[in-house]
């Protein structure tokens, strides 16, 4: 492209057909759908030129037209959201996506400056995305919480479901407190020509045992650089955790 500034497009891939919870980004959270957090809070991000939901659901669509969003319409035959995002983007000029998942309400538009800033500083990265501490023992054996190692250079050696590193017997909080484990946070950068290639390459011995699409670019020898951040990912997967995002959100309310 022609500027030095890099064009950077938020897509936040929103599915009606969710396994554990149909409909949920169209679920009622605070009188607005799930999806308008979303994307009402990732619009906050200065660094993003431009910002869709990207859907196969005109239901989803419709809803995103009507709170002044901007849909993008997929084929509903995508394998993968990832597959989902580089149909999208297939005919953009952008030289960099986001990646942000439609079921995570409680975004800040900080985490999303946070993983695009290693695609401007190095134009040769790929991609990124967040890692946050764990606190909870709870957490960190919790298959549904993907877990991250990373070098002394923040690039990713390793993602996992289970506990990583293997931390030996069930561990404390003061074992926690005394050594670091990181979930991952469900944002990610791409330089918009990796994002094409990623998603035209097979997948992975390793990322089909972990169910972890990141596996894909590094059994392929692709970096991933790891940003640490201070936002505490909450996940909408079923629909009690609508009530956890409620809370969160009267916090907030409640602490400005």
């Amino acid at each position: 492209m022609g500027s030095d500034i890099p064009r950077i497009t938020g897509l936040i891939p929103a599915r009606y057909a969710s396994t554990r919870f149909p409909g949920k980004a169209l679920a009622p959270l605070r009188g607005k759908p799930m999806i308008q957090h979303t994307y009402e809070r990732s619009s906050r991000a200065r660094c993003l030129t431009d910002l869709y939901v990207v859907t196969d659901d005109r239901r989803i669509a419709d809803a995103v037209r009507g709170f002044g969003g901007e849909p993008i319409m997929t084929a509903p035959d995508h394998p993968s959201g990832t597959d989902r995002l580089a149909a999208a983007v297939r005919e953009m000029d952008t030289d960099v996506v986001v990646n942000i998942q439609g079921d995570e309400p409680l975004i800040t538009p900080e985490a999303i400056e946070t993983v695009v800033q290693p695609l401007i500083d190095d134009p040769d990265l790929p991609m990124t995305t967040l890692a946050h501490r764990i606190t909870r023992t709870e957490d960190l054996l919790n298959p549904h919480m993907g877990k991250v190692v990373f070098d002394g250079r923040g690039l990713a050696l390793y993602f996992s479901r289970s506990p990583l590193p293997w931390p030996g017997a069930r561990p404390d909080r003061e074992y926690l407190h005394e050594h670091r484990f990181y979930n991952t946070v469900g944002l990610y950068g791409y330089r918009r020509s990796f994002l094409l290639t990623f998603a035209g390459l097979e997948p992975t011995p390793l990322e089909r045992i972990e169910r972890l699409e990141q596996l894909r670019a590094l059994e392929n020898g692709y970096r991933i650089t790891v940003r640490q951040t201070d936002y505490a990912p909450l996940g909408v997967d079923v629909p009690e955790d609508l009530v956890k995002a409620e809370r969160r959100l009267a916090a907030e309310e409640d602490a400005s």
